[in-house]
């Protein structure tokens, strides 16, 4: 059965923070927002790109319109389990969103080709995104463990990405959620989503915790990170950074977060 949430439109806002901002803020929410029901959940997606990565090179000259597709999964994947075709655009500070539920096999097969989603409006918006392009294929992996916060009665929602990680090898859903590490140890990603303007309470958090909003793209940092020159060591050699292991059990999902 296909998600009841299909199509979304709003702000985003993202924040780096430590360890220590990180511990303030979840605190500072006791009582004014809770946890959904998944609690701390794996995420991996693959975003695709062409083979000279022109939608994230596009997208890092923070232009006023960008566009990107990926493929979602909640938990670690089989071949016939539910995952998310997202096809995500930014315009004058707002996202919109449109998604259909698939699974790998029938992903795979819809970027080759050979599969036609089902022909409504979201549908017809996604194949036509990949048919614009013609040469998309899997490019990047971004992995990271979140805690989604809701308000109660209100639009208002908080995501905060635990041990943000990517990987260019093995990219499938099915394969680990294991990666190489986007930010410093101890470092989260804090993204507020709201369709209006941000309370004043949850303004004032912010500012008592000296949380400040940053322009940040996990898939715009791992191409960073993986164009960058390598690290080298005294002894000449390339130094490999740590991969941060997979942590969780599939979870079945179907909400935006």
């Amino acid at each position: 059965m296909e998600e009841a949430i299909s199509v979304m439109q709003r702000y985003e806002v993202k924040y780096l923070l430590n360890g220590d901002q990180t511990a303030f803020l979840l605190d500072r929410l006791r009582g004014r927002m809770e946890l959904d029901q998944y609690g701390r959940t794996s995420i991996a997606s693959i975003y695709y790109d062409t083979p000279d990565h022109r939608l994230i090179r596009a997208s890092m000259e923070k232009p006023e319109f960008k566009e990107k597709i990926r493929l979602r999964s909640y938990g670690l994947a089989d071949q016939n389990s539910p995952v998310f075709l997202e096809l995500k655009r930014k315009a004058n500070g707002i996202v919109y969103k449109r998604r259909k539920q698939t699974t790998v096999t029938e992903a795979d097969a819809f970027f080759a080709g050979f599969h036609m989603l089902k022909n409504d409006q979201i549908g017809k918006e996604i194949t036509a995104f990949r048919d614009a392009y013609k040469t998309l294929r899997p490019a990047c992996m971004i992995i990271y463990d979140r805690e989604a916060y809701f308000e109660p009665g209100g639009d208002l929602r908080l995501t905060v990405d635990f041990a943000p990680r990517y990987r260019t090898d093995h990219l499938t859903l099915t394969h680990s959620m294991a990666g190489l590490p986007l930010r410093p140890r101890g470092d989260t990603i804090l993204e507020i989503k709201v369709q209006q303007a941000l309370p004043l309470w949850l303004s004032h958090i912010l500012d008592e915790g000296a949380i400040r909003k940053a322009s940040f793209s996990k898939y715009g940092e791992a191409y960073r990170l993986e164009h960058a020159a390598p690290a080298v060591t005294l002894m000449g050699k390339e130094k490999k950074p740590c991969l941060i292991p997979s942590i969780q059990l599939p979870l079945p999902r179907t909400s935006f977060s």
